[in-house]
């Protein structure tokens, strides 16, 4: 059987393959972020589907740090009782999930807040639009203890572990990018001083929760933004992950600002075109000692097997695709090796926007014709 399939542990979380459910915003939650019936049936689908491991949606753990509309929250414990019967729901389904653990900054949205943008440094900036706020050494203090009560909350809700989202221009993406970070303190300058939030982080967490606990990190490779992080720079920040305890990275790259080489990229119609990190990834499986994550373009078994036999990631994570296809790891596993349907328009987030939830247009319309 492929190694695909082969079951595997992360810190003690027992892992049925090695595929992983990329987290995403869904749009499914409630104004103030709380688990709704359509957000649970989405995740018991991806579980029932055979996906080894679920991350759910980028979730915030502050109020101001929200960067869209009806985007799961993990800011109170009000929100507990309705993730734990996510949670149990997956569970039951015999899944694992993850909470991804977010904070927008400078991303967030104002008009939803009320609140101004926080900012790492005055970067000079891609708009004027929003008040923003520079963020002080108190801040950075408050916004360390809001990961790490993040985190008991979702231990508390029964997830498996949680991941740290620092990938794709997000408030912690903007501390290691030079882009964004020009702060003159110890969180400022040096690759080890913009690394610095996360190390205290991964601390705060696992004093909080204890590290038995899975604490997982997203991270760009590089921002392919002017004077962004580049592969020199975030391959010593992923080996000082490695060494402060995270339990895996997942490696994505792009910002909202990179244009044609953005997170989601369209297009994706050939092998070659699939994996578009592997690259870089191969060269992060040099420096690290944790498992990693490679997610980006992935569409079809054949790459997705050579990426894991030859070396290059530990696994394989995908979003779009199993947005249409929540059951492709089931249908791969059965035999039936077609590449996914997904065919990268990016139209899913359509009905997220107008409050539907995000869905597959394409399929929807074959099915009404």
């Amino acid at each position: 059987m492929s190694k695909l399939f082969e079951s595997s542990v992360v810190n003690g979380m027992d892992l049925s393959n090695r595929f992983v459910r990329s987290a995403t915003w869904e749009g499914m939650a409630t104004d103030d972020g709380a688990v709704t019936p359509q957000l649970i049936e989405t995740m018991v689908a991806l579980a029932g589907g055979g996906v080894g491991l679920i991350i759910s949606g980028h979730s915030y753990v502050r109020p101001e740090g929200q960067g869209g509309p009806w985007q799961l929250g993990i800011y109170k414990d009000e929100l507990i009782d309705g993730l734990r019967e996510m949670t149990a729901a997956v569970h039951a389904c015999k899944g694992k999930i993850v909470m991804q653990l977010a904070h927008a900054g400078y991303f967030a949205s104002g008009s939803l807040t009320g609140q101004p943008l926080l900012v790492v440094s005055d970067f000079g900036g891609l708009t004027t639009e929003s008040p923003r706020k520079e963020i002080t050494a108190r801040d950075i203090r408050e916004i360390i203890s809001a990961f790490a009560d993040a985190a008991q909350r979702a231990r508390s809700a029964g997830f498996d572990g949680v991941q740290i989202h620092s990938a794709h221009g997000y408030l912690l993406s903007q501390f290691l990018s030079p882009a964004f970070n020009k702060r003159r303190d110890e969180y400022g300058g040096s690759v080890h001083n913009r690394a610095r939030i996360h190390l205290e982080i991964c601390h705060a967490i696992k004093e909080t929760v204890g590290r038995d606990y899975p604490v997982l990190i997203k991270m760009n490779c590089r921002d392919f933004v002017e004077n962004g992080l580049d592969l020199k720079d975030s391959l010593q920040v992923a080996e000082l992950l490695s060494d402060t305890g995270f339990d895996a990275i997942e490696l994505s790259g792009g910002t909202f600002t990179s244009g044609r080489l953005s997170p989601c990229r369209s297009k994706i119609d050939s092998q070659d075109r699939e994996a578009y990190f592997r690259e870089e990834a191969s060269v992060f499986k040099k420096k690290i000692d944790i498992p990693l994550i490679l997610v980006g373009g992935m569409r079809s078994i054949e790459v997705a097997e050579q990426l894991v036999e030859d070396g290059v990631a530990d696994y394989i994570s995908m979003s779009r695709p199993l947005i249409r296809e929540p059951d492709l790891i089931n249908r791969w596993k059965s035999g039936d090796r077609r590449r996914a349907e997904c065919d990268s328009d990016n139209l899913c987030f359509g009905p997220g926007i107008k409050g539907k939830g995000i869905c597959c247009v394409a399929k929807k319309d074959e099915e009404t014709t």
